[in-house]
């Protein structure tokens, strides 16, 4: 074990702590955001009404959200290959 293993595996444990950490939250707020909007639908329809499918401020929240949650994940994918990588170096 040298200095570029150890090195690799602290900087992927610390890529996949602030990417899982970063995505959980904002996959969260994601789910109840879609949570509210599949409610909301399902009043309509319940009500009869004709639902505007227009862009509101909670689907392009869901959007940046959502877009947030997929980069922090590829964050801790990084991370994921610099610990494989500590393990492969000889």
């Amino acid at each position: 074990m040298g200095p570029v293993n150890l090195a690799l595996w602290l900087g992927g444990i610390a890529l996949v702590a602030v990417g899982y950490t970063r995505a959980r939250g904002r996959w969260d707020r994601y789910q109840a955001l879609k949570s509210q909007e599949d409610n909301v639908a399902r009043y309509e329809a319940w009500r009869g009404g004709v639902r505007d499918r227009s862009k509101t401020g909670a689907s392009t929240m869901m959007e940046v959200l959502r877009r947030q949650a997929q980069i922090s994940a590829a964050i801790a994918v990084v991370g994921f290959v610099l610990i494989f990588a500590g393990f492969a170096i000889k």
